[in-house]
This record gives C-alpha cells, structure tokens and sequence, in this order.
C-alpha cells in the first residue's frame, strides 16, 4: 500500500470532495498510483477542449447575471465591489509555449480552485436569492461542466504523464459571513475566473491536439 503524507489529497479524494467547500494543500507525486487507463474515454481531449470552450462561453453571461441578481450597490458598483485583487486565486503562468505537462497541471490547480469556489457561491445563492432560478441554474451547470473537465484532466495527467496528486490550494468558505461579504466574494471569484478564462482556453487549446 503506497503511504500518503499528511496533507497530500490523492485526485479520487479530491473529486469526492468536488461537491463541498474544502480548503487545504496537496502535493503533486508521480508515481504507480494511477487507476486503470481504460477509465478514460478514447474522446477525452476533445471533450476537454469542448468543456473549455463551453466555460469560456458562458463565463461573462454568468458574472452579468450574477451581479444582476445581487442588486445594489453591485450593480452600479462592480469595478469596485468586484475587484478581485484582495482574494486568493491560483496564479496562473503558463503559456502557449510552456510544456503540456505543466500547462495541464495548472489547470488541475484552476479548475479544482473553481469547482470549490462555485460550491460556495450556489449555496450561498440558494440562501440569499433562493427565487433567481436562472442563476442557480447557471451556477450548477457550470459546476457540472467544471466536474467533467476536472475528471478529465485526471485522466490525462494519469495516463500521460503517471501523476495522480496535485498541488492544490482553495480559497477561504463564505460560511459564517454577512450576506453583503458573501454577495462579494462571489462577485470577486466571479469577475477573476472571467479575466482567467480566456487564457486559459487559449493556453490548453492547442496543447489537446494530436501527441
């Protein structure tokens, strides 16, 4: 039986975890930890790049909904209450240029990040804003896309590259804050994953081509 250290989350863990607010660190290992490879689809990085086209899609219409159904003052005042500089977002310094390798883990590290964050955000919805069911509806299906691209890219860097625990690092849980620094929070992570989106599409995009 392979010992994991204290603080390491192996990606079956972490995808069990995708449907709660987590916060900790896991190491990336390579290793003979990987499940089967035949748990991968013979389509899975063309489903990958769809699901990232997909999210980079509907990333703006989201945030736009988002800050409708917040009301004031976030309507009138998003570039200020939606600043996302104060917040924890995993950096994000890969390039078209950057080897396959490390591009696939930073966006383990991103979307993992994302899928958390999105868990927070639509149980605080459905306590503040219980009746927008468009953007309770928006928010899951964006989460069940960011679960499908997660799956996936544990796929890839299992079957490519023998990786199978990532370092990843989530940001703070909303629990136990005012209704306005939840309404914040959400808006901040939100405005942030539009800015990033974008790259990121364009940074993996090419590297889920033809090996």
């Amino acid at each position: 039986m392979k010992f994991v250290p204290a603080g390491v989350v192996p990606f079956v863990a972490l995808l069990l975890l995708q449907r709660r607010p987590v916060a900790g660190r896991a190491l990336l290992v390579t290793g003979s930890g990987c499940p089967s490879h035949s748990l991968c689809r013979s389509n899975v990085q063309e489903q990958t790049r769809r699901q990232v086209a997909v999210l980079n899609a509907t990333a703006q219409e989201l945030f736009s909904l988002y800050l409708k159904c917040q009301g004031e003052p976030f309507s009138s005042e998003s570039d200020k209450l939606c600043n996302p500089a104060g917040i924890f977002f995993p950096a994000f310094r890969v390039n078209r240029t950057s080897e396959r390798k490390e591009v696939m883990v930073a966006m383990y590290k991103l979307f993992a990040f994302l899928n958390a964050s999105l868990g927070n955000i639509t149980r605080d919805q459905e306590e503040l804003n219980p009746m927008a069911k468009e953007l309770l509806e928006r928010l899951h299906n964006t989460t069940k896309t960011t679960r499908g691209l997660i799956s996936n890219l544990t796929c890839l860097l299992c079957k490519n590259y023998n990786i199978f625990q990532v370092d990843v690092r989530y940001g703070d849980s909303s629990k136990g804050k005012s209704a306005f620094k939840k309404k914040q929070q959400g808006c901040q992570v939100l405005r942030k994953y539009v800015q990033v989106i974008g790259q990121a599409a364009r940074v993996l995009l090419p590297h889920l081509g033809p090996s």
